[in-house]
């Protein structure tokens, strides 16, 4: 196999250099690095609880804690470089990560998969998403309150049909605008109660073997929320033995 193959983690049987055009087609890094604040807070939440049970050691941690704020730091200064040969954000945090802190980097992704570490990511940005677009409409409702105390006095014909009906205010008009945004604020509430949901401990398809799913899950409850990642277990990461649910994460 040559170097060139060996950087992707499904070219494990190819001995020819992947072409350019099969780069550009899989690579996902150009649109996926956006969510880079999200795999890094997950990492870390992980690489916390791998601490907390003893599969990894409190050395590991410090490391890995200390390489991720640099790749952070990084990232937001813009000097970060991001490879296409790395396909996607994950790998290019995770490459950079083992190139600052060594084997500790490597031990991060004990009892994790690839698979749900991409669903909790893409979880956590979409929960990081809703929550802006929620202030962004409270701000615009507010703004619309104000138009329409303004001109609550404004007189302008009401339509239905097309056709002019009853006489109404300016004001009036808006505050209806204030309440249809109101009810798609509450859309996205309910949408935030599904997307809040803990894909780590599914790892491949069906779980992992690690002490991660040890008895004592519940104790990871603090050093987890320290991430802000306050969650309930997937129900897609339990089975029906008498196996407790993955450490919420």
């Amino acid at each position: 196999m040559t170097s060139s193959a060996s950087q992707y983690t499904w070219a494990g049987r190819f001995s020819e250099p992947v072409s350019d055009l099969v780069k550009r087609y899989t690579a996902s890094v150009d649109f996926d690095q956006r969510m880079w604040r999200q795999d890094i807070r997950g990492s870390l939440a992980h690489a916390r609880m791998l601490a907390r049970q003893g599969i990894i050691s409190a050395a590991d941690l410090a490391d890995i804690e200390r390489g991720m704020a640099v790749v952070s730091s990084e990232i937001e200064a813009g000097s970060f470089v991001w490879s296409l040969d790395l396909e996607d954000v994950h790998l290019n945090i995770e490459k950079r990560l083992t190139s600052l802190v060594g084997d500790a980097g490597k031990r991060l992704h004990t009892g994790r998969s690839r698979n749900d570490q991409v669903a909790t990511d893409i979880r956590l940005y979409l929960r990081d998403a809703i929550d802006d677009i929620q202030m962004l409409i409270k701000a615009f409702r507010s703004a619309l309150i104000d138009l329409a105390e303004k001109e609550a006095g404004t007189a302008m014909p009401g339509f239905t049909h097309l056709q002019v009906a009853q006489p109404v205010t300016f004001g009036h008009h808006m505050l209806a605008y204030v309440e249809m945004f109101g009810r798609d604020g509450e859309r996205f509430a309910d949408c935030r109660k599904r997307v809040n949901r803990l894909p780590l401990g599914a790892a491949a398809l069906a779980g992992t073997p690690t002490r991660s799913t040890a008895p004592s899950w519940p104790s990871n409850w603090a050093s987890r929320q320290s991430a802000k990642t306050r969650w309930m277990p997937s129900p897609t990461a339990t089975s029906r033995s008498n196996s407790p649910p993955p450490a919420p994460c």
